[in-house]
């Protein structure tokens, strides 16, 4: 700021400053329509010990950046959250997997296509079966089997950091 320069105060129409909120946030002065969505998924697990591996998935963020974090999707009609668990690890991998433990939910809060949605997500270890890593999914740029010990550094979200700390600890134990 140069000296002697004064700063303009003005003074605060509340109702001004909401229009102009909702103009920026795209609602047009519309309160966003709420939806709860549930969604399952989880680490696919082969091997046990210093040789375990787990399955990642990779997609682009909207910069273009590769982002790593487990295979989930929507629960289907009908579906339990182990089946959905199944159905989209095997979807988004192409590893076919069994449910041994679960390992805890997410829930976060996010605004698309005009609705703000709020999302809980199911996570389950699973323990691999058969299958081979593929692609096919769009939404999927890459899938790679990572070292357990390495999957902490390789995942992009904290909270999914903190759902597989204990998998070494589950492996141990009787499905």
């Amino acid at each position: 700021m140069t000296p002697g320069r004064r700063i303009r105060r003005r003074r605060l129409d509340w109702g001004m400053a909401r229009r102009r909120s909702a103009r920026k946030s795209g609602g047009g002065g519309r309160r966003l329509h709420r939806v709860e969505e549930t969604s399952a998924g989880g680490l696919l697990v082969s091997g046990h010990g210093p040789d375990a591996v787990g399955v990642l998935i990779g997609k682009l963020d909207r910069r273009g950046r590769l982002i790593w974090s487990l295979p989930k999707g929507h629960v289907e009609d009908g579906e339990t959250l182990e089946q959905t668990a199944v159905r989209e690890a095997a979807e988004e991998t192409g590893i076919i997997g069994e449910v041994t433990h679960p390992l805890g939910s997410l829930d976060y809060w996010f605004v698309a296509g005009g609705r703000r949605i709020h999302k809980t997500v199911h996570h389950y270890l699973l323990r691999a079966v058969g299958g081979e890593l593929s692609t096919a999914d769009v939404e999927v740029t890459d899938v790679a089997w990572v070292p357990l010990a390495e999957i902490p550094a390789r995942l992009a979200y904290r909270d999914e950091r903190r759902l597989i700390a204990h998998v070494p600890d589950l492996l141990g134990r009787p499905a």
